[in-house]
């Protein structure tokens, strides 16, 4: 099988890529989570830099152009430059940015680019990057809720692209410069929502009344904070006691505010406090609840037991008003509490909530429909602006056709693009608006007291027990509000690309498409850990009561389709977990073969997996190995017949965070690169495989180091070529004749590179080898000084030489290794040559002084040391990581990280003649 390899088989400019997709989660207005909520969406730098290295060749497939490795290396570099800087998110509309990197596609694609095609579209990212690149974009997904985000984003903007809005005041006022994008679309969608508020407004603005000020003013009320509340079980009580996790209501500082609860009699009454005082504890934990009238302790098995028989209650806690400046906390008001309480609205959608137990857990206390996850007036405003969607929606399509739209009898669904199909598209960024409200606007909501604002009912991918719930106003001018849901659609629709028309379609994985040729790229469900349908279902149920009749094979089922989806979840098979993998499996290996014999020969597939430190396990031995879900990920794959020819790790968080080290938040994801396997690939013993593993992980392992690959990176980004080797094979055999797992082939990669970082001890003195070996088995402890003395015979040195050199110290009959602080500050990096005191040292300054702090030492060393220091904490980051040291961890994590940094700075002080004091003599 003959084709030029591309540049993301070969290298890519790794830390930037993930610098970029970390500060994308600060990234609000434009971005295309603000369009629509959903879990797990990809960095769009990340996608777009995984999109263009797969098409772009590596210039060493390109000999006649780059005959040297010099020459590969230079076009390399250049190719870094531009996806630098294309991965920014300032230059996602930088035309000029766009078209170089579109004609070097068309230069490596011999002008004939292929499709691009996500059957596991989600969040729509990998579709819209491939857009905005100038390539064909094509969307399936199973789950309704996410093909709407896909048309939303690749379909219906180009459809009306660099079209003008049709409403009344846009049309008197076209301005200089013309409509670009959906620059038109957003305009209208502005307009038209703005006239769903104030219709909305006439009709229910009543349940919202302005807050009475104690200065007899009155101000828009943002938040009513509410406390869930059952009958103390204490029969000599009996108090309507009220469930509350935390009476704060504000911890900014100078805007302190608190609640109070006053017992009067069997009542109780609420005070709003400002300032610091002295809070009460709050009346529910981990533990269960309290009453707070007479403090007896109330499990949770009862309050679950009152809620299933309808008993829980709300009390209003707080009123949060607008103020100028900043917000208003008052105590309840009567008035406010008999307008909540209105009766729920007849059209409400009210269906049964998934059994889903680990992710929802308001069924426990009688929760069980969709519709009790909301207040009776929070029902009355989502479907009252429902309703005014459909109004909506028909005046559009007669202010087209007064604007000189067509009336083609077209509908969105039938591919129109005149007044009707117009009318239906700003339909559906209205009804993405309604479920942002949604989002906001449920009994799940609660009080960031941090923020002082409404946090969503998704903070999580899951819908917990809220009990003290904030209900926001949406006529209002704060968080949670209509216009604010209305902004962030407009905002997206004003940067999206709206280039080339895509192709968003329902569409099972695993089930044949009428697709050829196309380069796959794609991020498919992480086993078990997102219930994407269940989740869904909160935001479907008001799409399909808005949007039915425009998408009505979409919106076809009364919820999500839960039957197909690809994901590992035991409570769909009665607990079984073994039958839930083998579904997964299964699932998988036919979606991959689908993929397979879909895809472009001359282009890798791409897979997302999202690996997260958690996901692996140390054995016995002290080797890490796979978790079931990406052990089952690789053995898909290799089923269906790819190889694996290498992986990337990618990281939505920096690396410096002490909180990412054996957190989930460590790696975001493995980007998978696949070729389809040989059909005449032989089979080989397992013995073959390890010389083999051997040999090539251990170059590829030093090119990744070259790369300046981080530490935190280095165990995963090894798995691909280890996996290459493996899979490249019909199978290895045990010597029983048995096919050796792809979790043993798993271990026996992190075996292989255990082994291969502990090598890098050989070039290294007799004091490195033994501060290496007695951190590995003691760390920093103190250990009686016949350890001390038997290890350093075994290494050829001694205590009092280890003494000597500042890295070690025993007295009394202990020894240890020295902390960081403790070394000495005569340590000169001129002539030292323990590479464990080099990296200790460096690590401090890094610390200490930064980047220029630590290239002040380095830039005195000796070449040598300065290199065997680097590989060591490489090393040392793997030994802690292994350990479980986060602190030691991060340490030497950053300093790898920002080694490229350090070493630039380290040059320019050697050229320039700068000596850098550091509070060391040097």
């Amino acid at each position: 099988m003959s084709y030029r390899k591309k540049l993301i088989e070969v290298a890519l400019p790794l830390e930037a890529i993930n610098v970029a997709s970390a500060r994308e989660k600060s990234i609000r207005h434009g971005h295309p989570s603000t369009l629509h909520l959903w879990w797990s969406r990809k960095p769009l730098a990340t996608a777009r830099a995984v999109l263009f290295a797969s098409l772009i060749d590596d210039p060493s497939s390109r000999t006649e152009e780059f005959p040297t490795p010099e020459a590969q290396e230079k076009e390399r570099q250049r190719l870094f430059r531009l996806i630098e800087q294309l991965v920014l998110w300032e230059n996602v509309n930088n035309d000029e940015l766009l078209a170089q990197a579109r004609a070097e596609i068309l230069r490596s694609t011999d002008g004939n680019p292929p499709p691009v095609l996500d059957p596991f579209a989600g969040g729509g990212s990998i579709p819209l990057e491939a857009q905005r690149l100038g390539l064909e974009a094509h969307a399936g997904d199973l789950n309704p809720v996410a093909v709407l985000i896909n048309k939303a984003m690749i379909e219906i903007p180009p459809r009306f692209a660099n079209q003008a809005p049709v409403n009344p005041a846009a049309r008197a006022q076209l301005p200089a410069g013309g409509w670009h994008g959906a620059a038109g679309v957003a305009e209208d969608v502005r307009y038209y929502g703005d006239w769903l508020r104030e219709q909305a407004e006439q009709r229910i603005g009543h349940l919202y009344p302005k807050a009475k000020l104690p200065d007899g003013g009155e101000a828009t009320v943002i938040a009513w904070k509410w406390a869930r509340t059952v009958k103390c079980p204490n029969p000599a009580c009996g108090g309507e006691m009220p469930l509350v996790n935390s009476f704060e209501l504000s911890k900014k500082k100078g805007k302190e505010a608190f609640v109070e609860p006053v017992i009067v009699g069997k009542s109780v009454q609420f005070a709003v406090k400002q300032g610091k005082g002295k809070v009460q504890p709050g009346t529910v934990d981990r533990a269960g609840a309290t009453c707070v009238f007479c403090r007896t302790p109330v499990p949770f098995s009862y309050i679950r037991e009152e809620g299933r028989a309808g008993r829980m209650g709300a009390r209003l806690m707080a009123i949060v008003a607008e103020g100028a400046p900043g917000r208003i906390y008052l105590a309840p008001d009567n008035l406010h509490v008999r307008v909540a309480d209105v009766p729920r609205p007849d059209n409400y959608p009210d269906y049964v909530l998934p059994h889903n137990p680990r992710d929802f857990k308001t069924p426990n206390y009688g929760m069980c429909h969709f519709a009790d996850l909301f207040t009776p007036r929070q029902l009355t405003v989502l479907t009252t602006l429902g309703d005014l969607i459909s109004m909506a929606m028909k005046q559009v399509e007669q202010d087209a056709l007064k604007a000189g739209l067509l009336s083609d009898g077209l509908g969105l669904s039938q591919g129109g693009r005149g007044a009707w199909a117009y009318g239906e598209a700003v339909g559906v960024y209205l009804a993405f608006a309604l479920d942002k409200l949604a989002d906001y606007s449920s009994s799940i909501c609660s009080w960031n007291t941090g923020r002082d604002g409404i946090r969503n009912t998704f903070a999580r991918q899951a819908i917990p027990m809220v009990w003290d719930y904030a209900e926001a106003n949406p006529f209002s001018n704060s968080s949670g509000c209509w216009d604010n849901c209305l902004t962030w659609v407009v905002k997206y629709l004003e940067t999206t690309p709206a280039l080339l028309p895509g192709r968003a379609v329902q569409r099972d994985a695993t089930a044949p498409n009428g697709l050829s040729d196309v380069l796959v790229s794609t991020d498919p469900p992480y086993y078990d850990n997102i219930g994407y349908a269940d989740l869904s279902d909160f935001f479907y149920i008001w799409l399909r009561r808005s949007l039915r009749d425009i998408y009505p094979s979409l919106f076809s089922t009364i919820l999500v389709p839960k039957q197909e989806e690809l994901i590992a979840s035991p409570y769909r098979f009665e607990g079984d977990n073994d039958a839930a993998r083998a579904f997964f499996e299964e699932g998988m290996f036919r979606a991959f073969l689908n993929v397979r014999a879909k895809a472009h020969m001359d282009y890798p597939t791409t897979i997302y997996y999202a690996f997260k430190q958690s996901d692996t396990e140390i054995n016995d031995e002290g080797s890490k190995t796979a978790s079931t879900g990406w052990e089952t990920m690789l053995s898909a794959l290799i089923r269906a017949g790819f190889t694996i020819t290498g992986t990337w790790p990618t990281r939505t968080e920096r690396p410096g965070r002490s909180v990412s080290i054996g957190t989930n938040a460590l790696a975001s994801s493995i980007v998978l690169v696949c070729r389809p396997r040989l059909e005449d690939a032989g089979v080989v013993t397992k013995r073959e495989f390890i010389n083999l593993l051997r040999r090539e992980l251990r170059s590829s392992v030093t090119n990744l180091q070259s790369g300046n690959i981080a530490p935190v990176d280095l165990a995963q980004a090894a798995i691909g070529p280890g996996m290459a080797v493996f899979s490249r094979y019909q199978a290895v055999l045990e010597p029983n004749g048995e096919p050796v797992s792809v979790r043993e082939a798993l271990a026996l990669i992190n075996q292989e590179l255990d082994a291969f970082l502990a090598e890098s001890e050989g070039d290294m003195d007799e004091a490195s080898r033994f501060c290496v070996a007695w951190f590995e088995q003691f760390g920093m402890q103190e250990r009686v000084s016949g350890e001390a003395d038997l290890l350093s015979r075994a290494k050829n040195t001694s205590i009092a030489a280890l003494e000597r050199w500042g890295v070690f110290g025993a007295d009394k009959g202990k020894a240890r290794l020295l902390q960081r602080e403790e070394l000495p500050d005569t340590w000169n990096p001129a002539w030292e040559s323990v590479v464990w005191a080099t990296v200790q040292h460096l690590t401090r300054t890094m610390d200490k002084a930064g980047i220029d702090g630590a290239a002040g030492l380095l830039s005195t060393m000796l070449p040598a040391n300065a290199a065997n220091a680097r590989a060591l904490a490489y090393r040392l980051f793997n030994i802690a990581e292994r350990k479980g040291w986060t602190e030691e961890a991060l340490a030497y994590n950053a300093l790898v990280t920002a080694w490229p940094d350090i070493q630039r700075r380290a040059e320019e002080l050697q050229r320039d003649g700068t000596e850098v004091q550091l509070g060391l003599r040097i």
